[in-house]
C-alpha cells in the first residue's frame, strides 16, 4: 500500500512514521508538512537514520492508497471531498469527522464544520466496537485518546444497561504529549514538572465525542461529567471512571459483561482481579489494560482503563483501521509490546 501522512513533524505523525517504517505491506510515499517543507525527515529526526523517508513535501497531496492526516480540526474537512474523488481512503486522526451532528462540532469546536456533507461517509474507526462498520469504508474518523480509554472499559456496561448512564464520572489523566509538539506555556518543562492539574473542566472537547458513542451503545442519549488533568510525564492516559450500578446487577456480571465483550481481542486485556492498570504496561504500544472494582458500600463500580495516548489513542488504532480497509490481519505491524521501565 502507497501511504502519505499529512502533519508528519507532530507527535501523532512521528509516531505513523514509526510504526508504518516496520508494516511489512505499507510504503511511505509522502510526508507532508506545511511547515517543515523541504527538510529531509531524517535529519530532522535522526532516530530514523537509514530509512529512505527523504524530503518533507508541502500538502500538495500525491496519488496514494491511504492518507493519515494528523493535523489541527477544520483542516482535513476542507480537503478530504478532493482525496475522496481520487480514490485515496482517508484516516482523520483530528476531530473533523468523529461528531455526527455539525452543530454539536460547531459549538464545541467554535469554527464553522467545512464539509457537513462528509460527515454520513464517515465511520468512527473503534475496531473493537465498529470494525464491520469500518470495512469497506472511505473515510474513517480515529478516535480520540480520552475517548478510547473511556469508551472501551464503559461501552460494554451502559450497552448491557448494567450501570445507570447518568451517574457516569470520568476522571483522567494524560501525559504531556497528548497536547502536541507545538510549544506553549502550558507545557514548559517548568511549568508541567513536579505539577498536576486539571484542565477544560466540564468544557473538554472529548466530551461530546464521549457522550455520543456511549448514547449509541445504550441507546439513548445522556451526559456524562468528565475532567482531564495533565500529569508531569511523557506518554500515557490513566481513566478512572465511577457509575452507579443498575439494582440486582452483581460484581460477577459486571466482570462477565467485559469478558464476553471482549473475548478474542488481542489489544485489549482485563487484568485479574488484584492487578491494577498502569500507564507503563502499555507504553509505546497499541494495547489497552482494564480493570474494574465493584464497591458494595456505595452501590459504584469503579473502572480503570490505561493505554499510551501516541499508540491505542492515536497512530497505533490508526494503523490498526488502516489494517482493517485493506483486509489485512489488524494487529500487522503493531505487534510490539510495552517499553519496561
Amino acid at each position: 500500500m502507497k501511504v502519505g501522512i499529512l502533519g508528519a513533524t507532530g507527535y501523532t505523525g512521528q509516531e505513523l512514521v514509526r510504526l508504518l517504517e516496520q508494516h511489512p505491506e505499507a510504503q511511505i510515499e509522502f510526508l507532508g508538512s506545511s511547515s517543515s517543507a523541504g527538510e529531509t525527515y531524517n535529519e530532522m529526526f535522526p532516530q530514523f537514520m537509514g530509512t529512505p523517508l527523504g524530503q518533507l513535501a508541502d500538502e500538495q497531496v500525491p496519488d496514494v492508497d491511504v492518507l493519515f492526516c494528523a493535523l489541527p480540526h477544520g483542516l482535513t474537512a476542507s480537503r478530504t471531498a478532493e482525496w475522496l474523488e481520487r480514490g485515496i481512503k482517508v484516516i482523520d486522526l483530528g476531530a473533523d469527522f468523529r461528531l455526527k451532528d455539525p452543530e454539536v462540532y460547531e459549538a464545541w469546536y467554535k469554527v464553522k464544520h467545512p464539509a457537513p456533507e462528509l460527515i454520513p461517509q464517515a465511520v468512527y474507526g473503534l475496531p473493537e466496537l465498529y470494525r464491520q462498520e469500518i470495512q469497506g469504508k472511505v473515510l474513517v474518523a480515529n478516535p480520540g485518546c480520552y475517548p478510547t480509554a473511556s469508551i472501551l472499559a464503559l461501552a460494554p456496561l451502559v450497552k448491557n444497561k448494567l450501570v445507570k448512564v447518568n451517574s457516569i464520572i470520568i476522571d483522567a489523566k494524560s501525559g504531556v504529549s497528548g497536547s502536541g509538539r507545538k510549544a506553549s506555556l502550558g507545557n514548559h518543562f517548568s511549568e508541567v514538572h513536579e505539577n498536576f492539574k486539571a484542565y477544560g473542566v466540564a468544557e473538554h472537547r472529548h466530551t461530546p465525542e464521549i457522550e455520543q458513542q456511549l448514547s449509541r451503545a445504550a441507546g439513548q442519549s445522556f451526559m456524562l461529567s468528565f475532567t482531564p488533568h495533565l500529569v508531569p510525564m511523557i506518554r500515557g492516559i490513566l481513566a478512572t471512571i465511577y457509575a452507579q450500578v443498575e439494582e440486582g446487577v452483581s460484581e460477577g456480571a459486571l466482570r462477565e459483561c467485559w469478558e464476553e465483550a471482549y473475548e478474542g481481542e488481542e489489544f485489549i486485556h482485563i487484568l485479574p482481579q488484584g492487578i491494577l492498570p498502569q500507564t507503563k504496561f502499555a507504553l509505546g504500544s497499541n494495547h489497552v489494560f482494564l480493570q474494574q472494582k465493584y464497591d458494595k458500600r456505595t452501590g459504584r463500580v469503579v473502572l480503570i482503563s490505561a493505554i499510551d495516548n501516541l499508540v491505542k489513542g492515536a497512530a497505533g488504532q490508526a494503523v490498526q483501521n488502516m489494517n482493517i480497509l485493506f483486509g489485512l490481519p489488524e494487529n500487522k505491524g503493531l505487534g510490539g509490546r510495552a517499553l519496561w521501565p
